[in-house]
């Protein structure tokens, strides 16, 4: 049985309409409103095909149809209409994004914010992840004779600053052979690079430094777990009430039980893969809490590198063509925020 225009067009309405209404929709629905030249009678003959191909769901005897994940994939991917978000929506976007930023964790947040705020539906973002930057250089920097400032700079030119109090006195000539060290020996390796031999081989090149040695690395191993560390974001997480199908408690309560676990969370996030737009529908997502879920999610770049991702999670009745605009939108103003804001040396 193939999907001849007719069958796409009935089925393309039947999206349309549940999305909007969240009710079961009936072939005399779509005669009525969708102008498709074709009687209630073949309406609902080519629904019962659509049940039949799997792209339609009849949730109970007497109800009309809902669609199913496959009729959701299928619209996604060949069916749909991206929409042009609106002038005032785009302003909106770009007045949030432009606000005095001190740190990148801010930016992302406000991302995440006007995500939700624009959608709707539950925002997730994810901020800057630098395991896998390479390392552009590192410095040591005396404070006074018992604090250091650790410099970290990737090459995606963000730097993380770390003060340390240190157990003992320590001199600026010392913090340098070591700096020097340092940056011939990890310059443009990545940054789990930094691994536990790292001490054994200052010492074995500067014995006599072994005492000043002992203090820093592992400061310098503190701070790159600073580094790795990931950090999430959630906005509009109660916003799942809005809609008919978290009436039922318990499908709520594991929903909020998920988002609040950011293990799981963030697991989910990093299996959505690095495309540009990244759409998982229903059954498609890993975990069961999120599988009558829609996950839309976009990477966000520096230097050309993906350094995070941003996002929309809601249910799959969702609207996928205003979401992925706005998402999309959203992750490009990011993206020249960010490299502006950096290649100008702003931090």
């Amino acid at each position: 049985m193939d999907l001849n225009e007719r069958k796409l067009k009935i089925l393309q309405a039947i999206i349309h309409s549940y999305i909007k209404k969240a009710q079961p929709v009936g072939s005399r629905t779509i005669a009525k409103k969708y102008n498709l030249g074709v009687s209630s009678a073949t309406i609902r003959n080519e629904m019962s095909d659509l049940e039949e191909l799997g792209y339609l769901v009849q949730p109970h005897t007497s109800a009309g149809r809902i669609p199913s994940d496959k009729a959701y994939r299928l619209y996604v991917d060949s069916l749909m209409e991206l929409k042009s978000i609106s002038s005032l929506e785009r302003k909106k976007i770009k007045k949030g994004l432009s606000k005095e930023i001190r740190e990148i964790e801010q930016l992302i947040q406000n991302s995440a914010k006007i995500l939700s705020k624009l959608t709707n539906y539950t925002s997730l973002a994810i901020a800057p992840q630098f395991k896998k930057s390479r390392l552009k250089h590192i410095q040591l920097v005396p404070i006074d004779e018992r604090k250091v400032l650790v410099v970290i700079v990737t090459d995606t030119g963000i730097a993380k600053n770390t003060i340390f109090m240190m157990d003992n006195d320590i001199t600026h000539d010392h913090l340098n052979k070591i700096t020097n060290y340092l940056n011939a020996k990890l310059k443009g390796h990545p940054i789990e690079y930094i691994g536990s031999s790292l001490e054994y081989e200052l010492i074995q090149e500067m014995y006599s430094l072994k005492n000043t040695i002992n203090q820093v690395v592992p400061l310098i191993y503190q701070a790159v777990d600073e580094l790795e560390e990931v950090d999430l974001y959630a906005n509009g997480v109660t916003n799942i009430f809005n809609f008919p199908e978290y009436n039922d408690v318990s499908k709520a309560k594991a929903f909020l039980s998920f988002i609040e676990d950011k293990n799981l969370v963030v697991d989910m996030l990093m299996k959505s893969g690095l495309q540009d737009i990244e759409i998982k529908i229903g059954k498609e997502n890993c975990y069961e809490e999120v599988k009558n879920c829609s996950l839309i999610t976009a990477t966000y770049s520096l230097n050309g590198k993906t350094i995070g991702k941003i996002g929309v999670i809601g249910p799959t009745r969702m609207d996928y063509s205003k979401v992925i605009s706005i998402v999309k939108t959203i992750s490009l103003n990011l993206n020249d925020i960010l490299n502006q804001y950096y290649n100008r040396g702003g931090r």
